[in-house]
C-alpha cells in the first residue's frame, strides 16, 4: 500500500529584472535573497547558500531551546555557527554549538544527539528527491 503524500511547507522565490534579487515568501513573510557584488549582485539580502546555512542553525537552536525548556535545563542562550567546506568534490556542513548554562557530561552528548535530530538537519544528511517541473 502505497503512503499518501502530505504537504509540509510552501515557499514561494520570486525575481524581476533586478539582477540576482530574488523576493522568498511563505507565510505572509518575506526574505531578500542576492548573490554579493563579487558575482555579480546587488549584496541586498544573504546569498542562498547562506540562506541554507541559517535554516540550518535557526533550526538546531529552535529544537534545543524546546528541548531545554522541556527538561528545564538551565540555558539562557545558545549559538550554532554553521559552516560549510569544500575538500575537492566533497562539501561537508560543519555546526559548532555554544551555550551560557551549567550542563553536565551526559546533558552535553544529549545536546548533540539532540541538535542532530533538527527536522533540516534531517532533510540535509539525506538524499532528498526534488522533482522539477512546469506549472
Amino acid at each position: 500500500m502505497e503512503e499518501e503524500e502530505k504537504f509540509i511547507v510552501d515557499v514561494r522565490s520570486r525575481i524581476g529584472l533586478e539582477k540576482y534579487q530574488t523576493i522568498v515568501s511563505s507565510g505572509g513573510h518575506h526574505i531578500i535573497v542576492d548573490e554579493p557584488e563579487s558575482s555579480g549582485g546587488g549584496n541586498t539580502g544573504a546569498d542562498p547558500q547562506t540562506l541554507l546555512l541559517g535554516s540550518l542553525g535557526s533550526c538546531t537552536a529552535i529544537t534545543l531551546r524546546m528541548y531545554f525548556n522541556r527538561k528545564n535545563w538551565p540555558v539562557e542562550d545558545i549559538t550554532v555557527d554553521v559552516q560549510l567546506f569544500k575538500t575537492g568534490a566533497e562539501k561537508v556542513i560543519k555546526c559548532l554549538i555554544d551555550y551560557n548554562g551549567e550542563l553536565t557530561a551526559e546533558q552535553r552528548l544529549r545536546l548533540v544527539q539532540i541538535a542532530s535530530a533538527c527536522p533540516v538537519h534531517k532533510i540535509l544528511e539525506k538524499s532528498i528527491p526534488i522533482v522539477t517541473s512546469l506549472k
